[in-house]
């Protein structure tokens, strides 16, 4: 157990020395670490021994007991104060109370008094240092998910459809800190080079790219989509780039340490000064985002190399097309892994990586049927019925004019999107009805977490929470929290079963913490509740 340490400040030096040496300090777990004669001298050696517990006597030449508690309660909050004083005056008790001290003792103080007076002190010290750890734990649970509010929150504020107030107020409630002179928006994602969906590679880095990324206060992560995070970064003039590079080469040395069949992408927006201007920035980043379909070997897009990859020709000859551009797998990977806000920049940049070749009519017609056979055959891998395929994409003309190959390609791609996501719903449904069955039978398991939830229905556990908070509207933590709190509140009022029966229960190993997560849910303790009582 860790020693409790102990300063005295009194200005008699009998008495000093008599509290000093009566108490037999490492016995009763305490660690005396020094005394002065006055608060003027004892304050620069409390400041650097930083004491658990300060002894103060009221009356001292130079700085008295009571000046010195509201100094040093007020650099170090943390610090208990014990105040001796050899008057009975009640105005000296009152005031010592009113600042706050923990006990307040007359001289003479007696061996036993200041040892009880310790140990009660001690034990409060504890208690908030229990509170405390139990604090960190609960945060560090619900922070390792995304909570649905905040997703929610990004979402809007992304689209660009909160007032500059709403995004201060709703960003309070969220105890999320936006304040900055300048920002920007990095996109990424990190999947099977073979599949839409994350694997238990791709899982794994991304986990340890959010890990890292949560270490720094100025990034602030939140999901895109299923399969891409944003980390909004926050700083000035100065610290801005230095930051996004950063964040750069994070994503970039993580990826390029793990396995070569992963894919990933990172796009960076333009900065902005504004909270206002983010929904832009945002849209900046995703348009650059959407070039890796365009150019799938490259991993980092910026502003300045978007600019460098335009190409310009006058050259309208079908042979000088540049057949890499013009790959079908660009588009079937489109289809596969597109969204629907990335439809209309990625056929803007497709068709103009052809070079005029859409100005040939046979060209166009060798164009569009191969689009249309590439966004079937992606459908196709994605398990949508070949009838519904049949049915759902749109025909096109072969006397097509070229704006009117631009509206076909932009049609046929985002109904193929959308017969892809619906289909992914409807899987995802059935992922989400399984693991939500899951949940409910083994909730009560001390030892449940979501990589063996993920395990147990053979699926990612970086998908599976993507699909979670997507579809149930909370985090995996915040699901399981509920269901143990309802079972709680049930044994509670039905049951003559004590708290801590009640906590191993419903899967808490500690029935304090128990106390402590039912007493931040329901806003009163187990004992409270059973009682009827509320706060």
């Amino acid at each position: 157990m860790e020693l409790v340490k102990v300063f005295i400040c009194e200005d008699e030096s009998i008495v000093r020395e008599g509290l000093r040496d009566m108490i037999p300090w490492e016995k009763h777990g305490f660690e005396f670490v020094g005394d002065a004669p006055d608060g003027e001298m004892a304050l620069p050696m409390i400041r650097k021994l930083k004491p658990d517990i300060l002894i103060t006597d009221i009356t001292m030449p130079f700085m008295d007991g009571l000046s010195l508690s509201k100094t040093v309660m007020s650099e170090f909050p943390n610090i208990k104060i014990i105040v001796i004083s050899g008057y009975s005056d009640f105005e000296y008790a009152r005031k010592a109370i009113e600042l706050g001290v923990e006990q307040y003792l007359l001289k003479p103080v007696t061996k036993a008094d200041m040892i009880t007076a310790l140990e009660g002190t001690r034990k409060k010290i504890n208690e908030e240092n229990e509170q405390k750890d139990y604090l960190r734990q609960y945060e560090q649970e619900f922070k390792k998910f995304e909570r649905f509010s905040h997703r929610a929150f990004f979402e809007k504020l992304v689209e660009g459809s909160l007032s500059v107030q709403e995004i201060y107020e709703q960003a309070n409630k969220l105890h999320l800190d936006l304040a900055a002179d300048e920002y920007n928006i990095v996109i990424f994602s990190v999947r099977d080079i073979h599949q839409s969906t994350y694997t238990d590679d791709a899982s794994v880095v991304t986990e340890d790219l959010l890990n890292q990324l949560l270490q720094y206060p100025d990034y602030i992560i939140f999901r895109c989509n299923l399969l891409a995070y944003a980390v909004l970064i926050k700083g000035d003039a100065e610290s801005l780039p230095r930051l996004e590079n950063k964040c750069v080469d994070i994503i970039k040395k993580r990826c390029e340490e793990a396995s070569h069949t992963l894919d990933w992408h990172l796009a960076v927006g333009v900065r902005t000064n504004r909270l206002s201007g983010l929904s832009s920035c945002y849209s900046d980043a995703n348009r650059a985002f959407a070039y890796r379909h365009i150019f799938p070997s490259q991993h980092i897009f910026t502003p300045e190399l978007l600019k460098e990859e335009q190409y310009e020709s006058s050259d309208n000859d079908i042979n000088k097309i540049d057949a890499g551009k013009f790959d079908p797998l660009i588009i079937r990977y489109f289809v596969q892994t597109g969204t629907l806000s990335e439809v209309e920049p990625f056929t803007d940049e497709y068709i103009s990586s052809l070079e005029g070749g859409e100005r040939s009519i046979l060209f166009r017609y060798y164009l569009l049927v191969s689009i249309r056979v590439n966004v079937e055959l992606a459908l196709k891998e994605a398990e949508v019925d070949p009838e519904e395929i049949s049915k759902g994409l749109p025909t096109f003309d072969m006397n097509i004019n070229e704006e009117e190959v631009r509206n076909y390609m932009i049609d046929v791609l985002k109904t193929g999107i959308r017969m892809r996501e619906t289909e992914a719903q409807k899987r995802g449904n059935d992922i989400i009805d399984v693991a939500i069955k899951y949940l409910d039978q083994h909730f009560s398991d001390p030892d449940i977490s979501l990589d063996g939830v993920a395990e147990a229905i053979n699926i990612s556990s970086n998908y599976l929470s993507a699909l979670f908070s997507n579809k149930v509207g909370l985090s995996f933590v915040e699901y399981i929290t509920k269901k143990r709190m309802a079972k709680a509140k049930h044994l509670l009022r039905t049951s003559s079963k004590k708290s801590g029966e009640i906590a191993y229960e419903i899967g808490y190993k500690d029935p304090r913490y128990f106390s402590f997560v039912f007493k931040r849910h329901q806003g009163c303790t187990p004992s409270q509740y059973r009682n009827g009582e509320t706060e």
